[in-house]
């Protein structure tokens, strides 16, 4: 790897800047020479000279430019270069004419004379002494940033570290790091222990041990919430922590009960044993099980469900409920809460339907919900009435330091007599209690959710939860209809969650098999089934129609590997398309991008509408990339977005994806292939749950033997919760 570039310059101009992240595109005066540079550099303004470390690069459009992974800046130091820096608006209630009059006064002494006695500049015709005080406040302000910054670079911290450490503690950040680094493992920034470990290390004066070994602690519990876990048992937690931290064991307890005490993780028992949380995750449990329990206490008011109004929708719908369907619409109506389960082809849409057709018919105000933006439309289409994701719903809005708020609360309940909630298998615990808080008095909550497909991305367990609790109305369909019947996806899928092997010898139905030796040649027929093969026999658009799903991201048959071949077949290089390069990763105007990560600032507009937020799992096209103005626009499922180039991070391919991010979303056709998975993965509610995002056609490539492997396995993960104890004890 070659050595970093080393350029220094003024800069003369700044053309694009994102003050969140401090994202920058500036033009640099070298010796009289303009380049062009790119990359963090926060609150850069026009005269300040800078010293940038990284690479020369040559773009298709712009030609050469530098792109900075490291900036050092220094004060403007001469008269003339200060009059840049207050002539290019940085400073509010200066402009170019104050400017000059304020530097044509103080000269080299401008900076020191705004800093330190910005009273003189009331000495200057049209400066009062109340706006010389706010010119001397906002300076210093403007300052602050660039202050802590330049302090903490010395720490081996970058620029985008140092502007979040500053949105998280202000002005007073050096002084609050100097004396504990570990704080920035803190959700205000969340940085990763490992990370903080390395900066602590580059401080001249040792850290004292017990911020570290506290930090470290918190950091074990926050790292197993991406596991599922809303907390540990103890023993869990201490084990790991003897290795992370090399402490022992006594005084580990001790740092555990040091915690306690200052409330910083919160401990419960159950069987005597005890379970250890965040805060945040016992709460969100807690509020869970006290909003349920007073929904039940004071239950929605019920109406009568007669059988000729049920009878009236099997006429108007020419369709014949079945009695688990008008137990469920029975109990929607007369308890108003209701948990709905069933597996594909069992009736749940039907019985939606038919619940939503009694509420209106008593005028009552319904709400639709799900997880994803994709479940979102998909429960529009096959309801016929307009559904949210949960986000939208609940009206989220970004708060101080990056906090997501939903407007929506105790406080501000929905306008709502009903809300019926789908795919609640993947709603994870916090987001389902901000949900419940939201929700007025007496309001109707229906769940809906397949209990065997996989588990929530987030921490939590809320479905299998709830329904294990006997607390709540729970009805599960298990009747496949006849219709359905005649799908061997539908059937195929029944059989997989009753542990039995599916039917890999048809030809003729919707659900095919085709054998390969090894992942090579699984990975080569996956890749032209998709490009060639599948849209030349059935006319289907590759892009829009058909969806591999991979258990994994890794090895030849992962969502990587794939994801390159995919595109050098579908989507290859070219003249007349535009590409940005993010580390190995290259994006071309075309391609198939998926989000994976909730961001609630994005713009993107719908026709007339304009609205803001793109979600985890949603996916889209890549229409423009606008190197110029640092960003692409994305077409999210006719939500076209202008998606800044630093946030290229929240974005992956998307020809193929893992089965955890295709949760919630349906396709016309699926490729999964099934040889060379792991065995943390090997398991059948995998399986299942990858066989039921096919609509029309699936096809697995690879082994039978590892299909029939993951069918044998049931043994799912285990998620440590504590949501059924807390809704089941008195």
């Amino acid at each position: 790897m070659s050595e970093p570039v080393i350029i220094e310059g003024t800069i003369e101009g700044i053309i694009y800047s994102n003050p969140e992240n401090g994202y920058s595109v500036i033009d640099l005066n070298m010796d009289g020479t303009l380049v062009t540079a790119v990359g963090i550099m926060p609150s850069c303004s026009a005269g300040e000279k800078i010293k940038l470390k990284g690479e020369w690069t040559t773009h298709p459009t712009f030609g050469k430019q530098f792109k900075a992974s490291e900036c050092e800046r220094f004060m403007p130091k001469s008269a003339a270069d200060m009059l840049k820096y207050l002539s290019s608006g940085t400073i509010k209630g200066i402009g170019p004419s104050t400017a000059a009059k304020i530097v044509d006064r103080f000269g080299d002494r401008t900076f020191e004379v705004m800093e330190n006695s910005p009273e003189l500049l009331s000495e200057i015709k049209g400066i009062s002494k109340s706006k010389a005080e706010e010119i001397g406040e906002r300076f210093r302000n403007q300052f602050a940033v660039r202050e802590v910054i330049i302090a903490l670079e010395k720490y081996s911290m970058n620029s985008s570290e140092c502007l979040n450490a500053y949105k998280a503690f202000g002005a007073n950040a050096v002084e609050k790091i100097t004396e504990n680094p570990y704080i920035l493992c803190s959700k205000k920034v969340g940085m990763r222990f490992e990370r903080v470990d390395e900066i602590a290390e580059s401080f001249p004066t040792t850290v004292k041990s017990i911020y570290r070994y506290r930090a470290g602690i918190l950091h074990i519990l926050r790292h197993n919430l991406s596991n599922g876990h809303t907390c540990l048992p103890r023993e869990k937690l201490i084990l790991p922590a003897l290795e992370l931290l090399g402490t022992e064991r006594e005084e580990t307890q001790e740092i555990i009960d040091d915690l306690l005490e200052d409330k910083e993780i919160v401990e419960q028992f159950l069987d005597d044993k005890s379970y250890l949380f965040l805060p945040e995750e016992y709460y969100d449990e807690k509020t869970i099980a006290d909003r349920i329990k007073v929904m039940l206490q004071f239950p929605p008011a019920g109406a009568r469900t007669l059988d000729k109004d049920i009878e009236k929708i099997e006429e108007k719908r020419n369709i014949k409920f079945e009695t688990k369907q008008i137990e469920a619409i029975r109990t929607a109506v007369t308890k108003g809460l209701l948990v709905l389960t069933g597996g594909p082809g069992t009736g749940k849409t039907t019985t939606i339907n038919g619940i939503l057709e009694l509420y209106e018919k008593q005028k009552l105000r319904v709400l639709l919900a799900a997880p994803t933006g994709r479940a979102a439309m998909r429960m529009s289409e096959v309801t016929g009435r307009k559904a949210k994701t949960i986000h939208r719903l609940l009206e989220v809005e970004w708060g101080e330091g990056d906090r997501q708020i939903f407007t929506r609360n105790l406080e501000n309940p929905l306008e709502a007599d009903a809300v019926i909630v789908d795919e609640l298998s993947m709603v994870d615990t916090h987001l389902f209690a901000c949900l419940l808080n939201a929700l007025p008095l007496g309001c109707r909550l229906i769940m809906v959710g397949d209990a065997d497909q996989l588990p929530p991305v987030g921490a939590g367990n809320v479905l299998q939860d709830i329904i294990a609790s006997e607390l709540l109305p729970t009805v599960a369909l298990t009747e496949i209809f006849r219709q359905s019947m005649e799908s061997l996806i539908v059937t195929n899928a029944h059989s997989i969650v009753k542990g039995e092997y599916p039917d890999l010898s048809r030809t003729d139905k919707d659900f095919f098999f085709m054998q390969r030796g090894g992942v090579a040649s699984a990975a080569e027929t996956v890749t032209e089934l998709y490009c060639n093969r599948l849209p030349k026999a059935y006319g289907y658009n590759a892009m829009d129609d058909i969806q591999v799903i991979c258990p994994s991201k890794k090895g030849e048959t992962g969502t990587v590997s794939l994801n390159r071949k995919l595109q050098e077949m579908l989507n290859p290089p070219s003249k007349d398309k535009e590409s940005y390069q993010s580390g190995v990763r290259i994006f071309r105007e075309g391609d198939k991008v998926m989000q994976i990560k909730n961001n609630y600032d994005i713009i993107w507009k719908k026709g007339k509408e304009t609205s803001a937020g793109i979600f985890n799992g949603d996916i889209g096209r890549i229409r423009i990339i606008n190197h110029n103005a640092g960003f692409m626009k994305i077409d999210f499922d006719g939500r076209e977005a202008l998606y800044p180039f630093d946030n290229i991070s929240e974005l992956e391919l998307a020809y193929a994806i893992t089965v955890h991010k295709s949760q919630g979303s349906e396709f016309e056709v699926v490729i999964m292939p099934v040889c060379g998975v792991v065995p943390q993965l090997c398991y059948r509610n995998l399986l299942y749950t990858a066989v039921t995002r096919a609509k029309n056609r699936l096809v697995l490539v690879g082994s039978k033997a590892q299909v029939q492997q993951m069918v044998d396995n049931d043994k799912k993960t285990r998620r440590y919760s504590f949501l059924k104890h807390l809704l089941t004890q008195e």
